[in-house]
């Protein structure tokens, strides 16, 4: 994988997730959706980056080539969703209390996040989907409500981009 791109690209998307986790896999599923999909522009970094996005969020506030737009897609466990759900959150609407929240389940990193927006100017958008499954040991499949999530996501992020 060329990590330089998200250096170099107008827009990356990161997916975010472990794919031993049962749903927890969505980002790397959607990437592999993505990188499937004919149209997508070449200025357009896609990248899976498993459960390693804090180093890559910190080595974009530190750089002095930012893209325009990131797109961090991860599956989350909101309380009130119906699995399968999609959403968009806003990093300023993140609750403070997961800052520092790491666990497979929530989306990364958010105090990194809001320090990436408050330094620079890139446009970032975070998509989730309620999980349905996230298993206690190691289990690869994803829930029939999360396979179903993939394509309205693919389908949001070519709208954005």
């Amino acid at each position: 994988m060329d990590w330089s791109r998200m250096f170099n690209s107008r827009v990356v998307v990161f997916g975010c997730g472990n794919t031993l986790f049962g749903d927890d896999g969505l980002g790397p599923a959607v990437i592999e959706a993505l990188k499937q999909e004919q149209d997508i522009p070449s200025d357009v970094a896609i990248l899976d980056v498993g459960t390693s996005i804090r180093p890559l969020l910190f080595d974009l506030i530190l750089s002095d080539k930012h893209p325009q737009m990131v797109i961090i897609v991860d599956a989350t466990t909101q309380s009130g969703r119906k699995p399968g759900e999609v959403f968009e959150i806003d990093v300023d609407e993140v609750d403070p209390k997961k800052i520092a929240d790491f666990s497979l389940h929530q989306f990364p990193t958010t105090n990194l996040l809001q320090e990436l927006k408050e330094a620079t100017d890139i446009d970032i958008h975070i998509i989730v989907a309620q999980t349905a499954y996230v298993p206690e040991k190691m289990d690869e499949t994803l829930s029939p409500e999360i396979k179903a999530a993939i394509p309205q996501i693919v389908q949001k992020i070519k709208a954005l981009i």
